[in-house]
C-alpha cells in the first residue's frame, strides 16, 4: 500500500486527481481547462470495471513485480553485508525498469524497526541478520498499469516466536479478507472482516481495553491504534485508481466482474509503543495480494507469491 501520488511525471499526470494527459496538446489543454470535479468522477467512475486488454496489462505487471521480488531475495546477502535498504530498494526498481515503465511508486523496503512506518520510502536503513522485512512494491507496465503487492519475511528463514504470532493474525484476517471477494459482496466488506479478526487477536492477546464489538463499532476503534490504514483500493492505471469515485460507487458499491483490487491487512506496533509487550515493539506485519474480481468468485492475481509464514520464509531465503 503506496503513498499519495506525488508531483506530476512524463506525459501521464500522476497525482491520483489528475486523470488525463496534459502539456501534449495545447488545444485540448484549453478544452479541458482545469479537470472540473465532474470529469474527474466520471473517470474514475469508468475506469473501476477492467476489460481483457487492461487485465492482461495488469497480470503482465503483477507477473513483473514477482521477478522483483526474487531479485530481492537474492539480494538479501549484499544487503546485510552493508547494502542495506537502499541495495533492496534498487535492486527491485532495477527491474522495474527493465521490465516495465519503472516502479508503479516509491517502493517501501522497511527492516527491523522502521516496519511498523504505513510508508517508509526512504530505504535507508540497515538490513540485520536477524530482522524482517516488509517489502511493498510494484512494476509499472510500459501501458502504465502498476501492481502493488507487500510481503513481509524474516532475513534469517525464521521468525521469532512474537513475529510469528503477528504475522499468523495478519495471515488469518489476509485468508479472511480475500474470502469476502466476489460479485455481490460490498467493497467494504472484505475491509470489515478483516478488521474483525484483527480486533479479536488483539483483544486475545489483552491489548483492547474494550470489548470486540465495542471495539469495531463507530464510536470504537481502539483496534486503529495497531492498524493505521485501510486494507485495500482499486488498482489500474493509478496505483490508487479511481480515487475520485463517488462512495456509492466505491466503499458502498458491490463488486463486480472486471474490478482489479488489493488486499492488504497489517498491524504496525511502533518500536516507543508502551500500550504493547516490549517483544512486539518494532514489529510491522502487512500482506498485500491484487485480485481480480472474477462471475464465480475472485483470481488471486499475485498467487505465485506464497503468503503463509513457512512457504514465505522458504520462498526468500532458498
Amino acid at each position: 500500500m503506496p503513498p499519495a501520488r506525488g508531483p506530476a511525471r512524463g506525459l501521464r499526470g500522476r497525482h491520483p486527481g489528475t486523470l488525463t494527459a496534459r502539456g501534449v496538446d495545447p488545444g485540448l489543454d484549453a478544452q479541458l481547462g482545469g479537470h472540473s470535479p465532474e470529469l474527474r468522477t466520471a473517470l474514475s467512475e469508468l475506469r473501476r470495471i477492467k476489460d481483457d486488454w487492461e487485465v492482461d496489462q495488469l497480470r503482465g505487471a503483477v507477473d513483473a513485480t514477482v521477478q522483483g521480488f526474487a531479485d530481492v531475495a537474492a539480494a538479501l546477502g549484499a544487503a546485510v553485508r552493508g547494502g542495506g535498504e537502499r541495495w533492496l530498494q534498487g535492486t527491485f526498481d532495477r527491474r522495474a525498469r527493465a521490465l516495465g515503465n519503472g516502479p508503479g511508486y516509491a517502493s517501501i523496503v522497511a527492516a527491523g524497526a522502521n516496519s511498523p512506518v504505513l510508508h517508509w520510502t526512504r530505504c535507508d536503513g540497515p538490513v540485520a541478520e536477524d530482522a524482517i522485512v516488509l517489502l511493498d512494491a510494484g512494476v509499472e507496465a510500459h501501458t502504465l498499469y502498476t501492481a502493488d503487492i507487500t510481503r513481509t519475511f524474516p532475513v534469517s528463514g525464521a521468525f521469532t516466536d512474537a513475529e510469528r504470532r503477528v504475522y499468523d493474525l495478519v495471515h488469518a484476517a489476509h485468508l479472511a479478507a480475500l474470502a469476502e471477494v466476489r460479485p455481490g459482496k460490498q467493497f467494504r466488506a472484505f475491509h470489515e472482516t478483516a478488521m474483525a479478526v484483527l480486533a479479536e487477536g488483539l483483544h486475545d492477546w489483552g491489548l483492547l481495553p474494550v470489548s470486540v464489538d465495542k471495539a469495531l463499532s463507530a464510536e470504537g476503534q481502539h483496534h486503529r491504534r495497531y492498524i493505521v490504514c485501510g486494507t485495500g483500493h482499486h488498482l489500474g492505471l493509478d496505483v490508487h485508481d479511481c480515487t475520485s469515485a463517488r462512495p456509492s460507487a466505491y466503499h458502498r458499491a458491490d463488486l463486480e466482474p472486471g474490478m482489479v483490487l488489493t488486499v492488504e491487512p497489517g498491524l504496525y506496533f511502533h518500536p516507543d509503543d508502551l500500550t504493547v509487550p516490549p517483544e512486539l515493539r518494532g514489529v510491522g506485519v502487512r500482506i498485500e495480494d491484487d485480485l481480480l474480481v472474477t462471475a464465480s468468485g475472485a483470481e488471486n492475481l499475485s498467487a505465485a507469491l506464497p503468503s503463509d509464514a513457512d512457504a514465505i520464509s522458504a520462498w526468500f531465503v532458498s
